[in-house]
């Protein structure tokens, strides 16, 4: 148990390295929209080396099921990874890195409230740590409720909203149509490679609009890629692996993912300069972690 609880910490380090990384980006001038795509961009090939790598032959499996239903694969892909991380690559643009890592984690209301689009019925007691959690996100939001921060608040929130929604319908219906013997790498693999018609036209819009990327923001790109999207995507893997045989000890590890609210905080604030938040935001933090916690236990 304490394995896996050390791998799931590790995997919200790492995952935290998307909203320091996209926030720094930003900072330099980079062209948001590259940010996105060269991420993408850079999984692909990471992934493909990943799955020769591990035992067994893992490429047939996901080819075949892409070539049984391609248009599945594409709509969803496109929906799980590009309409979720080009907006919440956009939002980070309008805000602290630590404000768009706690605003994103109105995912998980998200999730609980599209339950009744796959035949099941809301759980209430999740639904109730919804509710905490985005007490949590007005509290955090709301010294901001003002005048140009109003206004700036609302077009970060907005786009942050449409990938917490995109994200978990795109993957659950993934997860629905995929075949029993396709695994998690596989599944990501198989989606980044379907959603590469959506990145490549958003790279042609990019360069049209900003020109090739700079140096400094294609070798964050692929910290982001390697960081966030191969690294604490199979550190946290391997840590429900461990558990997955056991309910409760599986609730702790995915808990340990609220992690990435107070990495992120930490870091922009050492290292990218982010202001602390005052009081209330405080109190909000307190809330969403608490409400991720509780939320992974029920």
């Amino acid at each position: 148990m304490k394995k896996a609880m050390t791998y799931g910490i590790l995997a919200s380090l790492f995952f935290a390295f998307t909203f320091l990384l996209n926030r720094s980006m930003n900072l330099s001038g980079g062209y948001w929209m590259w940010s996105a795509c060269l991420r993408y961009l850079f999984m692909l090939p990471m992934l493909a080396v990943l799955l020769l790598l591990l035992p067994g032959k893992k490429f047939p499996p996901v080819l075949q099921a892409i070539k049984k239903n391609p248009m599945i694969w594409i709509l969803w892909s496109t929906v799980g990874f590009g309409l979720f991380y080009l907006p919440l690559t956009l939002g980070s643009v309008y805000g602290e890195s630590w404000l768009v890592a706690a605003s994103w984690q109105i995912t998980i209301v998200a999730g609980v409230l599209l339950t009744p689009l796959f035949g099941k019925k809301i759980p209430v007691k999740n639904l109730a740590m919804a509710f905490v959690i985005l007490t949590g996100i007005f509290l955090l939001q709301a010294p901001n409720m003002q005048g140009q921060d109003l206004k700036k608040n609302c077009i970060a929130f907005l786009p942050i909203l449409i990938a917490a929604f995109s994200y978990p319908l795109g993957n659950r219906k993934m997860m629905q149509y995929c075949p029993k013997n396709i695994d998690a790498i596989q599944r990501v693999f198989g989606m980044t490679l379907c959603s590469m018609p959506f990145w490549i036209i958003c790279s042609c819009i990019a360069v049209y609009r900003s020109g090739l990327p700079s140096s400094g923001q294609v070798i964050q790109s692929l910290g982001v890629a390697l960081f966030s999207g191969v690294i604490a995507t199979i550190l946290f893997f391997h840590a429900t692996d461990l558990v997955k045989g056991n309910h409760r000890q599986l609730a702790i590890v995915e808990a340990t993912q609220c992690g990435e609210v107070i990495f992120t905080l930490i870091g922009g604030i050492l290292v990218l300069g982010d202001t602390m938040p005052n009081a209330l935001g405080v109190a909000g933090l307190v809330l969403i972690i608490a409400g991720m916690i509780l939320n992974s236990f029920l």
